[in-house]
């Protein structure tokens, strides 16, 4: 038997109780034992919820508590979280995580004391909500080589791009509506600025690179800067601006992991990912490109992701697998600025001078585009290149583009 605790009572929290509950049978079935939940962590109580009886306020009883084997934290942030996956781990209990945060910061130093302690340290649940990423890329990839990741990695900045291109809402409507419809948090940052696909790419790269790469590593730029006036330029070229986190490994074995806003040829099929859907594309040297397509986020989708690792240590206990990575270091990555890349430019500007500056260009046009206001599609070339060649034109707008 297993007896497992929940630390946070939140949407993740409440969903993995109820998916314990629910698909109780069939869990301890494939388990080939009783996995039963014991403990709900919080600073709250839920006297209307049928777990109730369940809740507790202090976390030493689970620490103390020899019959719990497994820990589910969903409290978020990497303060608390840390601290106690750090005294669960040393208690010898497992611990499954949907906190991109914590694995994306302190990932190699959990996974090295889980190690340790002969226990396991599961994230299924941290990059993709339920969508199947982190076990494919470490074990169904293993024989490849990667050489890039790329994705969709955040529901509410896809949502709010999906809805500025489909029904011409501006970023700060579009963002309203993500709110009132619970997409979106009362405070956005950490989407809208692209912190939390920073987290997720980084998770990504360290899983499929070996080393553990942090989120100051990976410059990130959100999409508070796209305009409907963006939009209707990349549609006039037959391509759609996504938010990507992106990892490429480069000939020198260095990392460039980096998030930014891109605009995406409408055949590729990461263009055709819209609402709070989220997509991963990973390039291996054998297998050429996959793709991993699903809902990034939600209460259910996650807390599947969640509980299935629940299974899996259940299943492993005196065997943990351990989907770890190497320690990391400011020699593991470099800046993306040598990425070569096409890119969208937007200026108060002339085409002329776009082109006198930048060269062979695609010109751009919209409807009701101002007197004085240019957009091209440039060569491949950095973004230092880019910057020199623009310097004395003000820009309004720069994006990569994803290339085929």
């Amino acid at each position: 038997m297993s007896k497992v605790a929940i630390l946070g009572f939140g949407v993740v929290g409440s969903g993995v109780a109820e998916v314990l509950k629910q698909n109780g049978t069939h869990i301890d079935e494939k388990v080939h034992a009783p996995v039963e939940l014991k403990y709900i962590l919080d600073v709250r109580d839920f006297p209307d919820s049928p777990f109730a009886p369940l809740v507790i306020h202090d976390f030493a009883i689970i620490e103390q508590d020899p019959e719990i084997d497994i820990v589910v934290e969903t409290i978020g942030g990497a303060k608390i979280a840390r601290e106690f996956t750090l005294r669960a781990l040393e208690a010898g209990k497992s611990v499954i995580t949907s906190n991109k945060e914590l694995v994306a910061k302190h990932g190699f130093e959990l996974m090295e004391l889980a190690k340790k302690r002969n226990v396991s340290y599961l994230y299924e649940a941290s990059v993709g909500g339920g969508i199947p990423i982190i076990r494919p890329l470490k074990q169904c990839l293993a024989a490849n080589e990667i050489t890039q990741i790329c994705g969709i990695l955040n529901g509410t900045t896809n949502y709010i791009l999906t809805r500025m291109i489909r029904a011409g809402l501006s970023f700060d409507m579009a963002l309203k509506e993500a709110q009132q419809n619970g997409y979106a948090e009362a405070d956005p940052t950490a989407d809208v600025e692209g912190h939390d696909a920073c987290r997720k790419i980084c998770i990504l790269a360290s899983l499929a690179f070996g080393k553990h790469i942090y989120p100051e590593q990976a410059p990130s730029e959100g999409i508070r800067g796209v305009s409907l006036a963006d939009v209707a330029y990349a549609e006039s070229c037959g391509r759609k601006i996504k938010l990507l986190g992106r990892a490429i490994r480069g000939d020198d074995g260095k990392i460039r992991a980096f998030v930014a806003p891109h605009l995406v040829n409408e055949a590729n099929p990461l263009a055709g990912v819209e609402d709070v859907f989220n997509a991963i594309t990973v390039k291996g040297n054998a297998i050429g490109d996959v793709m991993f397509y699903g809902r990034g986020a939600g209460k259910l989708p996650t807390a599947s992701a969640v509980v299935a690792d629940v299974m899996d240590a259940a299943r492993n206990k005196d065997q943990p697998k351990y989907l770890d990575w190497g320690p990391g270091g400011e020699d593991v990555t470099l800046p993306p600025d040598d990425v070569s890349s096409p890119w969208y430019v937007r200026a108060e500007s002339s085409t002329e001078l776009l082109r006198a500056a930048l060269g062979d260009v695609i010109s751009l046009a919209r409807p009701g585009a101002p007197e004085g206001e240019a957009a091209v599609l440039t060569c491949p070339m950095t973004r230092g290149e880019l910057e020199e060649r623009l310097s004395r034109i003000r820009l309004l707008s720069v994006f990569r583009i994803l290339e085929d």
